[in-house]
């Protein structure tokens, strides 16, 4: 999983659309909680879009623009800031709070092993033996370990490559797959695909997550970055992806098996 960048607390498109949405609310004389109510959101998530620190959907700024009366200002401007990187493609800061309060996570990873799934070493040799990188690496793992909020639900699709592609040095390939094997449960499954090259997957990796309201949110990433997307296109293309993926994929116990070989013919 590529290192996540450390991006400024707001963007510019953000704070302006947020600042013309306070504008409007405050003009039609209604609360922060009114538009919470219309959105399904909490008032915290509309107080984080007013300060430019969340992206609306938007399917939210719709429905703003009817009840505040803006005669499509609020939708214009959406659409305008759309060519906004940092609006139309929120990155790591969305996701980590996605991720920590996720029911439900589903990832493709064609390169290496998912960030939550990696050994200390592994995740070392990755960030180059970046120590803060690794130790934050770490305390996201405690998702999958922590007792309230139950852990999420967790499938990881691994490409039979990544078995093979070694990171650091053979035993720390070694270590890393017996602790794969080792994290299989009934709540975590691991399912290796074989290596292929026509399906959508070889685009790149992506993790989808479902929240408690049954909203979900996926996080893409290139090489230069990652960015969370939600809207209903873009995750229906995702869905069309990950279920492709998984039709190729060995099943649980097969996977284990694929795995354990390696670890004996490879890396010990």
């Amino acid at each position: 999983m590529a290192t996540p960048k450390r991006p400024a607390s707001t963007s510019p498109g953000l704070k302006a659309f947020g600042r013309q949405l306070k504008r409007c609310r405050d003009e039609a004389g209604l609360t922060q909680e009114v538009i919470a109510n219309r959105w399904d959101v909490t008032t915290s998530f509309v107080s984080q879009v007013e300060r430019g620190k969340k992206r609306p959907k938007r399917s939210h700024v719709e429905t703003a623009d009817r009840l505040l009366k803006a005669g499509g200002v609020l939708l214009s401007l959406y659409d305008d800031l759309a060519s906004d990187q940092a609006l139309a493609f929120p990155d790591w800061s969305d996701w980590a709070p996605v991720e920590a309060e996720a029911v439900m996570l589903i990832s493709w990873q064609p390169m290496v092993v998912h960030g939550l799934l990696q050994t200390e070493a592994y995740a070392g040799a990755i960030l180059r033996g970046n120590t803060a990188d690794v130790e934050a690496r770490m305390q996201r793992q405690t998702i999958l370990t922590r007792d309230e909020p139950p852990p999420p639900r967790f499938t990881l699709l691994l490409e039979e490559g990544v078995l093979h592609r070694r990171v650091g040095s053979p035993g720390i390939m070694r270590d890393q797959l017996l602790h794969l094997v080792s994290r299989v449960s009934d709540q975590l499954s691991i399912q290796v695909v074989p290596a292929r090259g026509e399906h959508d997957g070889n685009a790149g990796s992506v993790t989808l997550a479902r929240l408690d309201n049954l909203a979900e949110v996926a996080y893409v990433e290139t090489i230069g970055r990652g960015f969370t997307l939600a809207e209903s296109a873009e995750l229906g293309r995702i869905h069309k992806a990950l279920e492709e993926i998984r039709s190729l994929a060995y099943n649980v116990d097969e996977s284990v098996e694929i795995i354990n070989k390696v670890v004996e013919r490879k890396w010990t």
